[in-house]
């Protein structure tokens, strides 16, 4: 095996990724090496690499979406099914690693909450043994308590997205379920958006609403499943409203989920879910502005639940990676773009154009 590995590190904010080498670590017991094929570039790096969270910790090896070959592994590791691993095996795993042994980790089941919790390519720099700890790299060394699964595919790109935004999705609908014939409204016609509606439209949703503003994008989602799309640049907040309350007999939809992490959606959005209906905030990664309800009016009245949707964990990745392969040639067309690594500060121009729904690297 190789003694050095390289990626690209962020060393300041809004300036070039530096290409820079790395010494290969060693694998203690429980960790698994390996082999980057494919790392998905995230609205998240791009906010990262912008620096709007001065917490990000510098140098840094961005990328929290990966997926893979074994390269090595420490001792025996399974996954969560209990399948054995070995070398060469293709997969993915969870972005986050938790303590599991916490007050949410081991009394509520509920790691997503976990305050230990820490995520490759966000919170920990490459400055420390054991370096590898993003994806915008050719080597990735996986902590022992990570959660991994392994895939057959023959493109591990097309799945990068579900350890990030399918695996948050699917915590949405999770914690807001959707049922056969409900009307679902989706804000966003992003990754997180097109997942959503996949996963509306596999539960058996009767309509399916996404609200955009790019005719690509909305495109995109009529083939994962919408039913009905809304021009944000081309409508106004009344004539939204007026259109989903015109599909709905004058009641409003029974699930609306926020995916663009805006106060400006969420003001909207409130008023399009039905009284009795779930609202779901799931695209707030960083801080998105402040919104002013009437909480009788807007909540009380409407005995309306209003959800707040943070990250995911190992069966959300699970139930991702799943909607991906029953789906696998529709989601293919969600990466519109690749680069190899060492392009990866094209990748970021690309998103910060906004001229892609989904960038993979390719080392």
């Amino acid at each position: 095996m190789t003694q050095a590995a390289h990626a690209m590190v962020m060393t300041e904010f809004k300036q070039p990724l530096q290409w820079r080498e790395f010494p290969m670590p060693r694998v203690s017991e429980g960790e698994v090496l390996v082999r980057i094929t494919a790392a998905g570039v995230c609205g998240s790096d791009v906010h990262m690499w912008s620096g709007e969270d001065p917490r990000t910790p510098r140098p840094i090896i961005l990328g929290h979406e990966g997926a893979g070959e074994i390269a090595d592994i420490g001792g025996r590791k399974a996954t969560p099914d209990g399948e054995d691993l070995k070398a060469g095996d293709k997969v993915l795993w969870n972005r986050g690693v938790v303590c599991g042994k916490c007050y949410w980790c081991a009394k509520k089941n509920d790691p997503s909450l976990c305050p230990n919790r820490w995520v490759y390519g966000i919170h920990n720099s490459c400055d420390s043994p054991p370096h590898l700890n993003g994806c915008y790299a050719e080597y990735v060394l996986l902590d022992r308590r990570t959660d991994v699964f392994k895939i057959d595919t023959d493109d591990l790109g097309v799945y990068v997205p579900a350890s990030c935004s399918g695996a948050t999705a699917a915590h949405a609908v999770d914690l807001c379920p959707v049922s056969a014939g409900d009307t679902v409204v989706v804000q966003g016609p992003g990754p997180l958006g097109l997942f959503l509606i996949a996963f509306a439209a596999d539960a058996g949703a009767g309509q399916i609403v996404v609200i955009g503003g790019t005719p690509e994008r909305l495109a995109m989602c009529e083939n994962m499943g919408a039913t009905h799309s809304l021009n944000r640049r081309e409508t106004t907040t009344e004539e939204r409203r007026g259109g989903i309350m015109d599909l709905t007999d004058g009641r409003g939809a029974d699930v609306v989920y926020e995916a663009v992490g805006t106060a400006a959606a969420v003001e909207e959005g409130v008023g399009l879910v039905r009284n009795g209906g779930a609202y779901a905030l799931t695209g707030f990664g960083q801080p998105g502005g402040a919104v002013t309800l009437d909480c009788f009016a807007d909540i009380v009245r409407k005995n309306l639940r209003v959800q707040g949707v943070w990250v995911s964990h190992t069966r959300h990745t699970k139930q991702s990676i799943d909607l991906v392969t029953r789906h696998v040639e529709k989601f293919r067309k969600v990466i519109t773009h690749r680069f190899p690594l060492r392009e990866a500060n094209e990748a970021l121009k690309t998103m910060l154009e906004k001229s892609a729904v989904k960038i993979v690297l390719e080392p």
